[in-house]
Formats: structure tokens, sequence, C-alpha cells
């Protein structure tokens, strides 16, 4: 996969989206930066920060992605290989559904995809050392590009959404002290059912990632 790498960007996302459409770009790429000035979160909330985070967005082929995999729930496909990795530098990193990075009980990172044609764009912030978001820092000294080739080489492997999922479902139960945004409403989801494909049912109807 090819890796472009900027010393600041407004939004990683934003500048892959605008060149991909201007057909600037191909796929299967990556695009990081030292320093984002205008990130995008979910519901289009910011995530800014400066040097020693990870920031970095990716584009792929829907065809190289498994067959199995619902795109509903692809970010949380792609959290689990970065929650994978940064469990090597702190046990205690989990993922609260549908795409947040927590230590603990702090989140420290998130993820969103957007499907564009037949290409799935990934993004992604992580807080590695530095905490400019309103959000805490997990505090370990690497490297972020060491960080981010290391996840691209366990990402090429693209394991089956079924491999994945399982070890999710494993620590979902985690997620029964935690609120997450629901058709506007901010939600408990302590009495949440994880589905297969992801999707949660809570108040007896099924939500899904859609990020």
């Amino acid at each position: 996969m090819e890796l472009l790498c900027f010393n600041e960007l407004a939004s990683t996302q934003t500048y892959l989206l605008e060149a991909l459409r201007k057909k600037e770009l191909s796929v299967p790429i990556a695009i990081t930066a030292k320093e984002q000035t205008a990130g995008i979160g979910s519901r289009d909330n910011s995530w800014e920060g400066g040097s020693n985070n990870l920031f970095f967005s990716l584009a792929l082929n829907l065809n190289d992605l498994p067959k199995d995999l619902p795109l509903s729930s692809a970010s949380i496909y792609f959290s689990i290989f970065m929650k994978d990795i940064l469990k090597e530098y702190s046990s205690d990193v989990w993922l609260k559904w549908p795409n947040d990075i927590y230590q603990n009980q702090s989140k420290i990172g998130g993820t969103i995809t957007k499907k564009i044609d037949n290409i799935l764009v990934c993004g992604m912030g992580i807080n590695l050392q530095k905490s400019q978001n309103g959000f805490e820092a997990l505090n370990i000294n690497i490297e972020p590009i060491v960080l981010l080739e290391k996840y691209l080489f366990a990402l090429e492997k693209y394991p089956s959404w079924k491999q994945q999922f399982s070890q999710y479902r494993v620590e979902f139960g985690r997620n029964k002290d935690c609120f997450a945004h629901v058709a506007g409403e901010y939600k408990s989801l302590k009495d949440a059912i994880l589905s297969e494909d992801g999707s949660i049912i809570l108040d007896k109807k099924r939500v899904y990632s859609l990020r």
C-alpha cells in the first residue's frame, strides 16, 4: 500500500476524499500527517492534535476486503487491528461500541468509515502522547509512523470478519457501563445485545454503527 506523509493537513480524511474524487490518487493508499488542524470525528465532531499523535486515513477497494464484512460495521473491523497493536504497549485498551478506542475508562481514539463508489475510506485518530482535543492520551513512547506501519502490515492480511468479530464479542461486556449516541439520543448500553453483524439490539430496535 502506498503511504503519503505530510507535516500538516486540515484533515487526512478530507484530503484523501477530495483527491479520490478528483482521481488524483488511486487505491490502495494511506495518508498521514504529523499535525491535523481540522480533523473529522464522529457526528461531524472535530479531532485535532499536534505532533506525536497518530492521524491517518486509508482507502481500499471493496473487492479486496473480506467477503463476509458487513460494511455497516467496517469501523469495528478496522478498529480491532489497532486495538490489538496498542495492547502490546498498554494492556487495558479496548473498543467501545461502535467506533471508540478506550484505555481503561478514557477515550483515546476513534475510527470512522465512508463508502465512495467501490472504495471504502477509513479515518483514524489516536492520542499517543498529547491530548489536545478534549480526550485522554495513551502516554506511550512510540513514533506515530512506526505504529501506522505496523497497522498497515497487519491489515494486509485481511482476516475474515468472523475471525475478528469473535474477539470483539468477548470484550463487548465492557460496554455495559457506557453510553452511546443512538438516533440523536445518548443512551445506556447496559441492556444492549450484540448481533453477529456488529449491530446491537437496544430497546427492541436494531442499531447499526454506520460510522
